[in-house]
């Protein structure tokens, strides 16, 4: 049985109470302390992950506890030690493969430098992110009636590994293809790259609130750690798919737009009786912040080498090929390994809250619609009253 780890770090001072439940109430101060010179440590231990043909792996997710603007701010070589400490860990367990979560697959040049100085292979775990990110988009669109082939989808992060690769797999789909980065420069020189053999027409601007306004498909794939996506800026039943962690999307959609599809589209469901228990106090689970069976793409790519057999660097850097996100996919569904069911917020979208969104969108289509009808009524009976002559246009003034 092939065996595998995973690098995982709290995304949020909230998230940490995940990782140390002891954390939990502690100021942002301390915890940032705490942070800074917490040594990595083997946090879960995963088993029970299971093939429909029987083939069984196991692992261990790794904590490299500092938090994403850590990861982002702290001197490289210093990330890059207490991320190849915690693949360290993982190879003592036993692990043939590593693959890096969240900002540790971000961070530096994209697990390149990672994978030559670790003692196993590395993958970022990013293809399958964006395979199953794609597919959720698409049946997001499916439920909430989007006509994709006349929709105009907007891609945020284009200039990514990640979002640069769903583009061109959501290019063939739409009428329409929006690239949004926040370097022009590179974010030209990728269009400048790509239009040409994209199937449809196709832009790119660093204006975010104008092409999501503009869109009904948005994916969102990002390195920010702030809001990015605002209810204000969304069409009416547009759908939102973020493969971002922290999300990128703000809560306040949430509130605001009952209209608005969002779902989470880098979530899996693992095959088997998967568990997820802490090393730290054996027979308790450790809190993924998913439902039970569902991990991370970028964590079920990791385990879908281990299964395969594949123990190689699959995938990194900042170029993704989309040979390899074509294969990984027909890998993890020989493996069992499917779409997880749709979520937003950290809560399931069940079919009565889809029902109630689709509805949403239909109402106020309905309503901006009368409103226009309204709106030309009164501008005509304005017209037709000041031709009759009843009440003359006022003249003016003469001198």
């Amino acid at each position: 049985m092939n065996k595998f780890c995973f690098v995982i770090h709290p995304l949020s001072f909230e998230d940490i109470a995940r990782y140390e439940p002891g954390a939990k109430g502690k100021g942002e101060p301390i915890l940032r302390k705490i942070m800074e010179w917490m040594p990595s440590y083997a946090a879960v231990h995963v088993t029970g992950v299971r093939t429909p043909d029987g083939r069984e792996t196991e692992g261990w997710f790794v904590a490299a506890p500092l938090l994403p603007q850590q990861l982002m701010d702290f001197p490289r070589e210093e990330v890059y030690a207490r991320v190849l400490r915690a693949i360290e860990i993982g190879v003592e367990l036993g692990a043939q493969v590593a693959g890096l979560g969240a900002f540790t697959g971000v961070v530096g040049d994209a697990g390149v430098t990672i994978n030559a100085r670790s003692p196993i292979p590395v993958t970022t775990g990013n293809s399958l992110t964006i395979a199953s990110g794609v597919e959720s988009l698409f049946r997001g669109a499916a439920e909430m009636d989007v006509d994709l082939a006349t929709s105009t989808a907007t891609v945020i992060g284009a200039t990514g590994s990640i979002g640069s690769a769903c583009a061109a797999l959501i290019a063939p789909k739409v009428n329409e293809l929006i690239l949004v980065a926040r370097n022009e420069t590179r974010l030209r020189k990728l269009h400048e790259r790509m239009a040409p053999g994209l199937p449809c027409r196709s832009e790119y601007t660093t204006d975010l609130d104008a092409a999501v306004r503009r869109a009904q498909v948005i994916l969102t794939a990002t390195s920010s750690t702030q809001d990015v996506i605002e209810p204000e800026h969304l069409q009416t039943g547009a759908v939102v798919c973020e493969l971002s962690l922290p999300h990128d999307v703000s809560r306040r959609v949430a509130e605001h737009r009952p209209d608005v599809l969002v779902v989470e589209g880098g979530n899996m469901r693992v095959p088997g009786t998967p568990r997820f228990e802490r090393v730290r106090e054996p027979g308790s689970d450790f809190d993924l912040n998913l439902p039970p069976g569902t991990a991370l793409a970028c964590m079920s790519e990791t385990m879908v080498l281990a299964l395969e057999g594949r123990l190689e660097p699959y995938t990194l850097g900042r170029g993704i090929a989309l040979e390899k996100v074509v294969e990984i996919t027909e890998m993890a569904h020989r493996c069992g390994f499917e779409l997880a069911d749709m979520r937003a917020f950290d809560a399931a979208i069940t079919p009565e809250k889809l029902a109630a969104t689709r509805d949403a969108a239909h109402h106020r289509r309905c309503d901006s619609a009368r409103a226009v009808v309204a709106s030309g009524h009164v501008a005509l009976t304005n017209s037709q009253v000041n031709r009759s002559g009843d009440t003359p246009a006022r003249q003016p003034r003469q001198l």
